[in-house]
C-alpha cells in the first residue's frame, strides 16, 4: 500500500513539473502580456485566431501541449511569441496509392493501385505522435498493398476484390490507430495484368464461349427433334390432321411466290398408292 501511495505521489510532482513553465517561461509570458499592451490594438491580429468548423487548433506553448484539448470551433485567443497553433483537419480525405508491381501467389505479375479514404479522429495525437500523418499514411498504404496482394492468386484478385479491400482496411485501421486516424474505406480501383497474359485468357474465354455455344445448339436441336417426334405422333395417329397440315404448307407457299400448284383432289388419294 506503501509502495502504491508513493508511485501516485512520484506521478503526480512529474505532472506538476510538465505543467510548470518555470523561471524562464514566466519570463517570457511577462514579455509577451507587456508587448501585447503595447501593441494594442495591432498585437489582436495575431493574438486572436479562428478555426472552422471542420478544423481543431492544437496549441503549444513553449514547446508544451496547453491542457484543455483541441481549440475550436470558433473564436479563441492565444499568447504572442509563446504560443503557437497548429491546425488540423477533421475531414474526411482520399488519396490514391500510386501503382505497384506486384507478383502474386501463382508468381504472375500485375500493376495494382488503389483508393483510401480517412479521417482523423484525435487531432493531439495526429501531431504529436507520427511526423506528417497523411504521407506516413500513403506510405503505409502502398506498403499494405503489395503486402497482401502478395499472399492471393491472380484469380482471387480479379474475383474477390471486396474482401481484399476489407482485409487491407483492417490492417491500415489497426497500424494507424496511435497515429489518432480512422481509416474508412480502401477500394481496389484497377489491376492491369501483362499483355500475353490478356491475350491467353482473352483467347480462353472466346474457346469457353464456343464451348458453350456448341452445347446450347446441341441442346436446341435435341429438344427440337423431340418436338417433330411428338408432332409426327399425333399426325400419324389422326390422319385428317396431315390433311390440315398439307394445306397450312400450301397456304404458305402460294403466299411466298405467285406460281401455280396442282394438287389431287381428294388429297388422301395418294396414300391409296402408297398402300399398294
Amino acid at each position: 500500500m506503501a509502495s502504491e501511495i508513493s508511485e501516485v505521489k512520484r506521478s503526480s510532482n512529474t505532472v506538476e513539473r510538465d505543467g510548470d513553465l518555470g523561471t524562464c517561461g514566466y519570463i517570457l509570458w511577462g514579455l509577451s502580456a507587456v508587448i501585447l499592451v503595447i501593441t494594442f490594438p495591432f498585437s489582436l491580429c495575431y493574438a486572436i485566431r479562428v478555426v472552422q468548423e471542420y478544423e481543431r487548433a492544437i496549441l503549444f506553448r513553449l514547446g508544451r501541449v496547453v491542457p484543455g484539448g483541441p481549440k475550436g470551433p470558433g473564436l479563441f485567443f492565444i499568447w504572442p511569441f509563446i504560443d503557437t497553433m497548429q491546425k488540423v483537419d477533421l475531414r474526411t480525405v482520399s488519396f490514391d496509392v500510386p501503382p505497384q508491381e506486384i507478383l502474386t501467389k501463382d508468381s504472375v505479375t500485375v500493376a495494382v493501385d488503389a483508393v483510401v479514404y480517412f479521417r482523423i479522429f484525435d487531432p493531439e495525437m495526429s501531431v504529436c505522435n507520427v511526423n506528417d500523418a497523411q504521407r506516413s499514411t500513403q506510405l503505409l498504404a502502398a506498403t499494405t498493398l503489395r503486402n497482401v496482394l502478395g499472399t492471393k492468386a491472380m484469380t482471387e484478385l480479379l474475383s474477390d476484390r471486396e474482401s481484399i479491400s476489407h482485409e487491407m482496411q483492417h490492417i491500415l485501421d489497426e497500424s494507424t490507430d496511435p497515429w489518432g486516424m480512422k481509416v474508412e474505406r480502401v477500394e481496389v480501383k484497377d489491376v492491369r495484368l501483362p499483355v500475353q497474359l490478356q491475350r491467353a485468357m482473352a483467347a480462353e474465354a472466346e474457346a469457353m464461349r464456343e464451348a458453350r455455344a456448341k452445347v446450347v445448339a446441341a441442346e436446341g436441336e435435341q429438344k427440337a427433334s423431340r418436338a417433330l417426334k411428338e408432332a409426327a405422333d399425333v399426325i400419324t395417329e389422326s390422319p385428317a390432321a396431315l390433311q390440315l397440315r398439307y394445306l397450312q404448307t400450301l397456304q404458305t407457299v402460294s403466299a411466298e411466290k405467285n406460281s401455280t400448284i396442282l394438287f389431287p383432289l381428294p388429297i388422301d388419294m395418294i396414300s391409296s398408292f402408297m398402300k399398294k
